[in-house]
């Protein structure tokens, strides 16, 4: 924050472990001659927790494990992957890769976003919607992968989110701030979408058991486990390490234009 800045009058470099995502005052690190340098990650460690996610949301595999340990068999009856329609929101990394886990599951991929998301996908031998509506309201299993930025932020509606089908999974490994505040709990809790399997939430972390969305018995939550992964950790520290380095020797990489 400027307040943050302000009081450290020795600060010349702030090293990310990853992109930039609207958490630091870029104003006021202009206005104060701080720089920023830039990791940059890999899509892959998202993309699996994202998988793992869908595969667990839809066939209610943690429901089953609960119940067992608490001495019951079978109480759950979950859905296969295979033949459901698998709507990914956002044709970036993450979303070229979960479209790719979908086809080898013999699920169909339907995607949504940008005019050049759509096409990416359609070069690539996947449907894209026709519009919102009907992405929203034929999916089995939505899986959000836009970036954070000011023009996506709340870009996920109430009113989309209840045009879902009663048995459709909703996905975010992305960006809590890109659902609409309050917009999930209230779709969930009125029957559409049925399900929900989330890595991110508004305010990170969440200590509280008695969490909204934790009590929600049709709610899947891991805690931000996108990139909490070893692999992914040496690459992101490696770089933020080696930025800081090359600047202490007047050779600065990775640093974002304000």
């Amino acid at each position: 924050t400027r307040k943050l800045i302000t009081q450290l009058p020795q600060l010349k470099l702030i090293s990310q472990t990853g992109k930039l995502a609207g958490h630091v005052d870029l104003d006021a690190c202009k206005e104060n001659n701080v720089l920023i340098a830039e990791g940059r990650g890999n899509p892959i460690a998202t993309a699996e927790l994202t998988w793992s996610l869908i595969l667990n949301g839809l066939r209610l595999l943690p429901q089953a494990i609960d119940g067992m340990k608490q001495g019951e068999w079978q109480t759950n009856l979950g859905d296969r992957v295979h033949g459901k329609t698998i709507g990914i929101w956002g044709y970036g990394k993450i979303g070229k890769r979960i479209a790719q886990y979908a086809k080898a599951f013999g699920a169909k991929v339907l995607v949504w976003g940008s005019e050049s998301s759509r096409k990416n996908a359609q070069d690539d031998g996947f449907e894209a919607a026709t519009s919102k509506k009907d992405f929203f309201t034929q999916v089995d299993v939505l899986s959000l992968h836009l970036r954070f930025r000011p023009a996506t932020t709340g870009i996920v509606k109430h009113s989309d989110l209840t045009q879902m089908k009663k048995t459709a999974l909703f996905v975010n490994t992305a960006r809590a701030a890109l659902v609409e505040e309050g917009a999930l709990e209230a779709a969930l809790t009125s029957g559409r979408p049925g399900r929900a399997a989330l890595d991110v939430y508004p305010k990170e972390p969440i200590y509280d058991k008695n969490y909204p969305l934790l009590a929600m018995p049709n709610v899947l939550c891991s805690p931000h486990l996108g990139y909490v992964e070893r692999e992914s950790y040496e690459l992101y520290y490696s770089i933020a390490f080696e930025n800081c380095i090359n600047f202490m020797q007047g050779k600065p990489t990775g640093i974002l234009a304000l």
